[in-house]
C-alpha cells in the first residue's frame, strides 16, 4: 500500500449544533506520528474525532485519511482506522477472544490470522488471564482494553483515541501506552485526546490545542514552550497559559 505524508487532514472543518462546535479547522497529522489533541471541556476534540472516525457528519469542510476522501468514500477510510471512545461498547455474553474474532470477521481479516492477532493484543494488554471470560463481568478498565483490542484487530492505520485512558489503573494504562507506542514505532499513526496532560507531554511527537472549535497552537512541546516564552515550564503550565489568552482574546 502506497504511503502518504499525511495520515490525516482536515480543511475548514466545520460543525455547529446551538453553535459552532468547531470552526473551520485546518488540522494536518503526518503519518507515524503521536499527535495529542487538547483543550478544555467543550472546545471541539470529541466532535473533531467523531467526524474523522465519520461518526458525524459535518457542516463544511474535507477530511482525507490516508489519501482517502472520508466524505466521498468512507468505508475505504474507515478500513484504514480505528476509533475507541471513553465509553467502550462490547458483547457482554462474548468473551475477549470471541470478541475479538467476532470483529476481525466483519473486517474479513483471515480467521488463523485473526486469532493469532487477538492473542497477541489480548497478552499485550494484560488480559491473557482473561481472554476465555464473559465480559459482562469485566470492569470499566478492563473494557476499554477490549475494547481498543477490537479497534486494532484489523492493523488499521490511523488510530483515534478519544480518552483512552479514562477509567484504567496505572498498570492497565501501562499497558496501554505501551501497545500504542509500538503501533507507532511500526509505522502507524495515532491522535488522541487526553485530559492527562502528563501523558500527552511524555508521548506525543506533536501537540495541537483546540479551544472554540479552531486550533490556536500547535507543535513539539519545546516550540510550544518557545511559542509562550516559557522554556522551562511543564505542558500543563503551557496548556493553562494558551487557554487562558484564547479566552481574554475572546
Amino acid at each position: 500500500m502506497a504511503s502518504h505524508p499525511s495520515a490525516l487532514e482536515v480543511r475548514g472543518l466545520t460543525k455547529r449544533f446551538d453553535r459552532p462546535a468547531v470552526d473551520a479547522l485546518d488540522l494536518i497529522v503526518r503519518s507515524g506520528e503521536f499527535y495529542a489533541l487538547l483543550g478544555p471541556n467543550g472546545a471541539g476534540k470529541t466532535t473533531t474525532l467523531r467526524m474523522v472516525a465519520g461518526l458525524l457528519q459535518p457542516d463544511a469542510g474535507s477530511i482525507a485519511i490516508a489519501g482517502i476522501d472520508a466524505l466521498r468514500d468512507p468505508v475505504a477510510a474507515k478500513q484504514v482506522t480505528a476509533w475507541v471512545s471513553d465509553e467502550p461498547m462490547i458483547y457482554d455474553k462474548l468473551t475477549p477472544l470471541e470478541y475479538l474474532e467476532f470483529v476481525a470477521g466483519l473486517w474479513g481479516v483471515d480467521p488463523v490470522l485473526a486469532e493469532r492477532s487477538a492473542r497477541a493484543l489480548l497478552v499485550s494488554l494484560g488480559l491473557e488471564a482473561n481472554m476465555h471470560e464473559r465480559c459482562e463481568g469485566f470492569s470499566k478498565g478492563m473494557r476499554q482494553k477490549v475494547a481498543l483490542a477490537g479497534a486494532l484487530i484489523h492493523d488499521p492505520r490511523l488510530i483515534i483515541l478519544d480518552e483512552p485512558l479514562t477509567g484504567l489503573d496505572a498498570v492497565s494504562a501501562r499497558h496501554v501506552k505501551g501497545l500504542l507506542g509500538e503501533r507507532v514505532r511500526a509505522g502507524c499513526t495515532v491522535i488522541m485526546t487526553t485530559h492527562i496532560l502528563e501523558v500527552a507531554e511524555r508521548m506525543a511527537d506533536r501537540i495541537g490545542v483546540i479551544t472554540s472549535g479552531r486550533l490556536v497552537a500547535e507543535g513539539t512541546l519545546a516550540e510550544l514552550r518557545q511559542q509562550n516564552g516559557r522554556n522551562d515550564t511543564s505542558l500543563e503550565d503551557v496548556f493553562i497559559a494558551l487557554v487562558h489568552s484564547e479566552a481574554a482574546a475572546a
